[in-house]
């Protein structure tokens, strides 16, 4: 096994030079790489033109958007770049296709949200719902797993189901669902499923076709790259569903779902970051096709994740008053992401974000937008949850220096 080069990976990342700044915000959003950066700047520099033209910098314009769609049908293992459609962010594509999507239905048609999502994976869907006579049924996490059971979700399913909106892994818990079996179950029922991976994404490669899902979602500032969203769909749907575009737009896919010019240069930025995370599987000894490299890196990722995950809680656990949400087994590591949130029983969550960032230590308090979670816990909604979210570049140091910061003001 090759040793983990975390000086390697840490010198990627401009931020962290001269830094003692520790990212330990990265749920919310992950640092970029330098590639990515210099793809950025070249961009807006040699290639900031609409699309379509018949001069240099359009051709160009045309090559990076094309390379991106590419890259990402890569990443998540489609069939064809014409499945992937990327916008903004991750909530803007949900309330879009939303309406896309709602106006398939029919009134006293079902859907299902789960209580263990982010909002920006339960809002655009009670919006559907209310737009177009639909009715909402909830499905709860198990708190004692903390994850989504299948049997609760069979309950919920009737012949009207027509729709579930999945957690793939938790912004608040880090718990991770067996989206594969929960796929089939509701596929089995004639429901299409709607993944939202953003919270899996830094840290687990995903496989559309391996988990049978209809459509799945992910946000690449969460995986070390621009701010996008970055939309599957499978390839039969998208030509059937009706688009809201202008009237002079392609019908074709993915153009039909894409309004408006294109962020060029945070495209070429994607594609940068599909490159960084095969060259980062090279840095840790993998080789193959780059999608090979990339699940390599995610190996390595994910081993040199829990063995800070494993440090992080332990210590935490050890600490009196403190009471963590998620999974604290480490023989269950596989079923979570390494996002650690905890409460104390006097000390606020807000007063740990500002202790910690008053030494450098970037965290996290309150719900974080995951609205539902924190409401079925009873955990209250101005207060939420102190939490933490590790990366492939945080370092054994700064997990040390965190638990001492905590330790600290506990005492």
């Amino acid at each position: 096994m090759t040793a983990y080069p975390i000086d390697l990976i840490r010198a990627s990342f401009p931020a962290l030079d001269g830094s003692r700044t520790a990212y330990l915000d990265n749920p919310a959003g992950t640092l970029v790489p330098r590639p990515v950066i210099a793809a950025v700047a070249d961009a807006m520099a040699t290639a900031s033109a609409n699309l379509g033209g018949r001069f240099a910098a359009s051709q160009r314009a045309d090559a990076i958007w094309r390379t991106a769609h590419d890259a990402a049908a890569e990443f998540v293992n489609a069939a064809s770049w014409q499945e992937m459609i990327i916008g903004p962010n991750m909530t803007t594509l949900a309330f879009q296709m939303g309406r896309v999507i709602g106006r398939t239905f029919s009134p006293g048609d079902e859907i299902i949200v789960t209580r263990m999502d982010h909002e920006g994976n339960v809002s655009p869907w009670l919006a559907m719902a209310e737009a177009y006579g639909l009715v909402v049924k909830w499905l709860a996490f198990n708190t004692e797993s903390w994850r989504i059971e299948p049997e609760d979700l069979a309950a919920l399913l009737t012949p009207r189901t027509k729709f579930l909106a999945l957690n793939y892994a938790s912004n608040m818990t880090g718990s991770i669902n067996d989206v594969a079996a929960l796929t089939a179950l509701a596929k089995a029922a004639g429901a299409l499923v709607w993944i939202d991976a953003v919270q899996l994404a830094p840290h687990r490669l995903p496989d559309v076709r391996a988990i049978g899902c209809d459509f799945l979602v992910c946000s690449s500032y969460k995986f070390f790259g621009p701010h996008l969203g970055v939309l599957w769909g499978r390839e039969e749907l998208l030509r059937a569903l009706p688009p809201h575009r202008v009237r002079c737009q392609s019908d074709d896919i993915p153009d039909r779902f894409c309004t408006g010019t294109p962020q060029t240069e945070l495209l070429a930025g994607l594609t940068a970051t599909i490159d960084y995370l095969a060259w980062a599987g090279e840095a840790n000894g993998h080789a193959g096709t780059r999608r090979e490299r990339m699940a390599g890196a995610y190996h390595s990722f994910d081993s040199y994740e829990a063995a800070l995950t494993r440090r992080l809680i332990s210590g935490l656990t050890g600490l009196p008053g403190v009471r963590l949400v998620g999974i604290a087994n480490p023989n269950l590591f596989a079923h979570r992401v390494p996002t650690i949130s905890f409460t104390h029983e006097r000390v606020s969550t807000h007063r740990f974000a500002e202790a910690l960032a008053a030494e450098d230590i970037n965290i996290w308090s309150g719900h974080n937008y995951a609205l539902e979670p924190a409401r079925h816990l009873g955990l209250p909604e101005d207060e939420g949850v102190v939490r933490i979210g590790i990366a492939h570049y945080n370092s054994a140091e700064e997990i040390e220096r965190t638990l001492t910061a905590i330790e600290r003001l506990v005492a």
